[in-house]
This record gives structure tokens, C-alpha cells and sequence, in this order.
């Protein structure tokens, strides 16, 4: 088995840029689904980036698409989308200096390689890192798969030094298709996943399969798969569909184009859990739409294999919003990844992570808030 890529160098990067919303602003949402037990207080701590290009021990920061707060440790892991191109696939160790008093800044410790089921690591463009979460067995993390070149999506579990442990099945319906009938597209895969306090992990589409309708459209939005797994047997349990909502934005000309889609989710308790909506419009910007949805009482629609072509009645899972970053003042980049944490002062915190996509015109921004409260 090969040994992580690991190195001793780190570095601190501080900066704040100037926003609407001031540090300790509260976003409070009393009564989701208008019941006041699950209610949700966010407290604004700051933000701070990392700028596209900066490297540790000679390999570029950069794709993070899925964050871990370790409890054992009090940091965090990172995961990058890098598809073995800049450097092989792999997470990121990171310690993030946040209290009551804000956030302070982000020390990239080092990084994992992780290892393909050869025990190597990821040949380029064989694997799509796109969530992170810890297990009681080991690091589970998804990959979307190669939707052009027929590579199946899958969820995975990784030793703490990047090593193959198993993988999940991947139900029926989800594999791509060459003819596009059914499965996956292409870069809209499996971007959320989620340990409920019972033990279960969701994994969600960030969009739409080809069988359950059209992506998102500034008319309309699409019907996201939300899968429910035993972990412990590896097969599914349930399915349900998440509803992600239109487009918010046009883009600054006819020609420019947009998109949205749901990119991370995060239990609050067995029922109710936080979602990551976002997307980006040319020439006008990100958006980033955080919500809150509940399960109970969603149709377990796993042995629906259509959602567009069913005549059986389906009920989604019940979702409300509760903040949209650019409603408040922030500039968001393309955040994909949502955590939550305890500061070293004891402070139950809710840490954001975007994806640079490696381009020097964006770059990795965290935003940390301060948990007031939130579902018992």
C-alpha cells in the first residue's frame, strides 16, 4: 500500500473582503415548515481565501468540493475534484482558525493521495472527487463519474491514508447510458452526501437523470435523487426526490449561459438536513442558496424507474430556504462544500468551502457562521 503524500510545510493565509453583511450579523429562520422545534440561527464570522495557484509542497490547493470537520483532531479534510491532472486525486488536512470573534484564517496542513482498488492512485480522468465525510469505518467520498466516457458515479470508503476500503452498490438507473436514455449526465452527478445521526448516508444528484426529466432552466427546476444507504450492507435502503429549484438568475446576454444545481448536503438530525443549491450566471455571477429539507413523509421512490413517465403520486421531500448569500450582502464563489465544526474556544461553528475550478479568476473562499441554534 502506498503511503500518503504528506508534508511538514504550512501556511496561514488571512483576509477579509468587504461586505454588506457584518461580522455577528444573525440570519434567523424561527419556524421552518412552520414548526418552531426545527428552528435554525446562523451567525456571520467572516470569510477567507486561498488564491488560485497556491501550492503545498509543490502541488496546487485547489478543487475543494467537499468538507469534513474531524472531531478527533479538530480540523478538517478536504476533498479536490482534480481528476488526477494536477496532481493525483486526493484530500486536503486542513486547520481553520475560527472562534466566537471570527474567522481568522486557514492552514493547509498537507494532503492524502487517495488509491484507486489496485492500490495505486487515480490514472488522469478516472476519478471526480466531489464530497467528503467521515465514517465510523473509515473517509467516505463520492465521485461523479465520467458521464462522455460511460464511468459510473460511486460512493467509497478510504483509510485514513488514502486506502481502497469497499464500495457502495450503485442502483439501478444511475449508471450512464451511451444513448442518454437513462442514468447520469455528464458533470451532474453524485455532489452531496450525509451521515443521519442513525447511521444512514444520503447521497444526492446534483441535478436531474436523464429518465426523471430536464436539468434546471430559469422556468423550471429539476428532480434531484436523493439515495439512502445501509452502510453497513453497502445497498440501498430508500430513495427519495429533492427538488431543486429554477435558475434565480439570467445571464448579462442572450448568448451567456447559466446553470444551478444542488452540490452538498449535511444532516441536522435523522430527518432534517441542509442543502447546497448553487449555480452561476455569465457576467452576472454565483449564486449560493442554502436550505433546509425534511424527509419525513417523502415517497420512497426507488422502485420508480422514471419520475417523468410514472402515473404513481410522488411526494418530495419539503424544503425552505434558509439564506441566500448574495441576498445578504456576500459574494459567494462556486461553494460546493458545507460543514459543520467546533472551534478550539468551544464554539459550534458552520463552515463553507467553493471550488476554484483552478481558474486564476476564481479562488477557495471559506465562510464561517456561528451555530446560535439549530434542530435538537
Amino acid at each position: 500500500m502506498l503511503k500518503p503524500f504528506l508534508t511538514t510545510a504550512a501556511v496561514l493565509l488571512f483576509g477579509h473582503a468587504a461586505h454588506a453583511m457584518d461580522i455577528g450579523s444573525t440570519v434567523n429562520v424561527p419556524c421552518p415548515f412552520g414548526d418552531c422545534k426545527a428552528g435554525i440561527s446562523l451567525s456571520y464570522l467572516g470569510s477567507c481565501d486561498i488564491p488560485t495557484g497556491f501550492t503545498e509542497n509543490g502541488v496546487e490547493v485547489g478543487g475543494l468540493s467537499g468538507i469534513e470537520f474531524d472531531p478527533s483532531t479538530g480540523r478538517y479534510v478536504s476533498i479536490s475534484d482534480d481528476r488526477s491532472e494536477k496532481a493525483p486525486a486526493r484530500f486536503y488536512n486542513l486547520d481553520i482558525d475560527v472562534s466566537a470573534s471570527g474567522l481568522k484564517g486557514v492552514t493547509v496542513l498537507d494532503h492524502v493521495t487517495l488509491q484507486d482498488k489496485d492500490g495505486q492512485p487515480f490514472a488522469i480522468k478516472k476519478v471526480d472527487g466531489e464530497s467528503i465525510r467521515l465514517g465510523k469505518d473509515g473517509i467516505y467520498w463520492t465521485s461523479e463519474g465520467d458521464g462522455k466516457a460511460l464511468l459510473p458515479p460511486f460512493v467509497r470508503i478510504a483509510s485514513r491514508d488514502g486506502g481502497f476500503m469497499r464500495e457502495l452498490s450503485l442502483p439501478v438507473g444511475f449508471a450512464p447510458t451511451a444513448d442518454k436514455s437513462t442514468g447520469i449526465r455528464d458533470n451532474l452527478a453524485f455532489e452531496g452526501l450525509a451521515f443521519l445521526p442513525g447511521g444512514d448516508l444520503i447521497v444526492g444528484t446534483e441535478s436531474a437523470l436523464y429518465q426523471d426529466g430536464p436539468i434546471t432552466m430559469l422556468t423550471g427546476g429539476a428532480l434531484a435523487r436523493l439515495i439512502r444507504y445501509d452502510v453497513a450492507t453497502g445497498e440501498q435502503k430508500a430513495q427519495y426526490v429533492y427538488p431543486i429549484s429554477p435558475i434565480p438568475q439570467a445571464p448579462s446576454t442572450a448568448t451567456g449561459w447559466n446553470d444551478f444545481g444542488l452540490s452538498e448536503i449535511m444532516a441536522l438530525d435523522d430527518r432534517r438536513l441542509l442543502s447546497l443549491e448553487r449555480g452561476y450566471a455569465q457576467g452576472v455571477g454565483t449564486s449560493v442558496v442554502i436550505n433546509m429539507f425534511d424527509l419525513d413523509g417523502a415517497t420512497d421512490v426507488s422502485n420508480i424507474p422514471s419520475l417523468a413517465k410514472t402515473d404513481q403520486r410522488i411526494v418530495p421531500v419539503r424544503k425552505t430556504q434558509v439564506m441566500d448569500l448574495r441576498a445578504l450582502g456576500l459574494e459567494p464563489d462556486n461553494i460546493e462544500g458545507i460543514t459543520f465544526g467546533k472551534a478550539k474556544d468551544g464554539t459550534d461553528v458552520l463552515i463553507l468551502v467553493a471550488d476554484n475550478n483552478f481558474n486564476p479568476t476564481q479562488k477557495t473562499q471559506f465562510f464561517a457562521f456561528k451555530v446560535v441554534r439549530r434542530p435538537a
